[in-house]
């Protein structure tokens, strides 16, 4: 009979459980997510519009950073920065922190578990100056008590999704943390590859300062010669002296900028550089020849990590506007366990020494001076806050994209440009030192057609670094940079 009755009672906690299990997916507060209107355009501009030919097929976000980046020097300067990187650890530590709130905050859902044993002896003292000296025919003993027990207590039967929306949204905070390690990592791709191509240029115009300063030292020298020999006047002496002066000091400036960017790339990568970096390609050959197809507005939705975190963001409010209607409602609590009590311990795990215990509990909130009120109208302007960044998101990427391509087009084609303006500056250079030679035209005319080609000659190189710095903008912008191997690959 009493096998049957702890049998029913076990049973009957069991059932309990399963109810509140049941309960746990009954009822959801929280309002219904709709994804907000991105406000953007559906199409790019008319001028960073896909060129025919182009696989707008593709997705840039397929595509790794060993696929897309082919110099060997700059793999290898991208590999150091991502493993020594102490933003990109920071980060990879606040992604770890975020995973462990929520596995506790995920935790809430079902009941702990607890396991215990206990032993309780009780008798007469005499130390207080009280006697409790037995009379005839009494004995004195200690009074023993044993339980083992195995259950939960303050269990919350979450009927209203309380519980459930308060793990949602420390879910989505964790993958919103995820998505912002995504973004730093994609960041510190693009800003390795932007300092190596500005190093590159740099040490271009280095190079070109030299070459210059020495041409011009040999000009001066001559014109020395020619002015010892009182064959040349002094204004012209001076003019060539000053062209060599500016030279040198050209060559100061970038000799200054290389540097510059050798302490930037130290810094990105975390680490002295290694001696044993494979040599640079010449600048241009940094990236993949063929053009990123930049697809649709709506890609930018799955593709870009700062977009998906405020997302993730706006789906958390979301959660928490739920969990903030739900404190209005009753919250139901649940204690039960089942274990054996004796007063012999020898009895303590017979049948007969089982015990059991349920304690529902519900508590109605009437009076809470404004508390819920003001947690809910927090959360709903935190709702609208979100909407609004998310908003703001789209719309910074729409441009961001839509600058780059506009500025891939315009750079190809000032590029082209500035190849023409240096073979004809260089041109007007040659004809000007002939005429010169030839005693038809003052030095001056010289003097300014080799200042032309100098400008010339730097702005190109200028407008090549910033054309390969804006491929990669664009491989940026458009979520490129997180993966090492493109999608599909080995």
């Amino acid at each position: 009979m009493n096998m049957k009755l702890h049998g029913r009672n076990r049973a009957v906690l069991a059932g309990l459980m399963g109810l509140g299990s049941l309960l746990l997916s009954s009822c959801n507060l929280a309002p219904k997510y709709q994804r907000p209107d991105p406000a953007v355009s559906k199409t790019y501009p008319a001028d960073a519009e896909i060129r025919p030919g182009q696989p707008a097929h593709q997705q840039v976000s397929d595509l790794g950073w060993e696929d897309f980046f082919t110099d060997p020097r700059l793999k290898a300067l991208i590999g150091l920065s991502l493993a020594n990187n102490r933003d990109l650890a920071a980060q990879m530590a606040a992604v770890a922190a975020e995973r462990g709130q929520y596995q506790v905050q995920n935790a809430a859902l079902f009941p702990t578990i607890s396991v215990g044993a206990g032993a309780q002896y009780a008798g007469p003292s005499d130390t207080a100056g009280f006697s409790f000296a037995p009379g005839a025919g009494e004995s004195v003993s200690t009074l023993r008590f044993y339980q083992t027990s195995i259950g939960f207590s303050s269990y919350e039967i979450d009927l209203w999704g309380r519980i459930r929306n308060m793990s949602q949204a420390q879910k989505e905070q964790t993958l919103g943390t995820a998505e912002n390690l995504r973004n730093l990592w994609i960041t510190t791709v693009s800003q390795v590859a932007s300092t190596y191509i500005q190093w590159l240029a740099d040490r271009r115009l280095l190079d070109l300062a030299q070459r210059t300063a020495r041409t011009r030292a040999d000009t001066w020298r001559l014109n020395k010669l020619e002015y010892d020999h009182d064959e040349l006047d002094a204004l012209t002496l001076a003019q060539s002296a000053t062209e060599l002066e500016q030279a040198r000091s050209d060559e100061e400036k970038e000799t200054r900028a290389v540097a510059d960017d050798e302490h930037a790339l130290q810094l990105l990568v975390g680490a002295p550089l290694p001696a044993t970096l494979p040599p640079p390609l010449p600048m241009g050959r940094q990236t993949m020849i063929a053009d990123l197809p930049a697809g649709l507005p709506s890609d930018l939705l799955q593709q870009r990590p700062d977009i998906m975190e405020a997302e993730h963001h706006l789906l958390g409010a979301n959660a928490s506007v739920g969990a903030a209607r739900a404190a209005f409602y009753p919250r139901v609590t649940l204690t039960a366990n089942e274990g054996t009590s004796s007063l012999q311990f020898r009895r303590l795990f017979s049948h007969l020494a089982e015990t059991w215990g349920v304690s529902p509990n519900i508590s109605i909130p009437l009076l809470t001076w404004g508390v819920n009120q003001g947690n809910l109208r927090t959360a709903k302007a935190k709702l609208k806050q979100s909407v609004a960044e998310y908003q703001k998101a789209v719309q910074s990427a729409f441009r961001e994209v839509s600058d780059a391509l506009t500025a891939r087009e315009t750079y190809r084609r000032q590029d082209s440009h500035m190849i023409v303006l240096e073979t004809q500056a260089q041109r007007a250079y040659d004809l000007a030192r002939m005429r010169y030679h030839a005693g038809i035209d003052s030095y001056l005319t010289t003097l300014v057609q080799e200042r032309q080609l100098y400008q010339a000659q730097q702005t190109r190189i200028m407008v090549e670094a910033a054309r390969f710095q804006n491929m990669v903008t664009l491989y940026r912008a458009l979520g490129g940079g997180w993966s090492r191997k493109s999608r599909g690959t080995n």
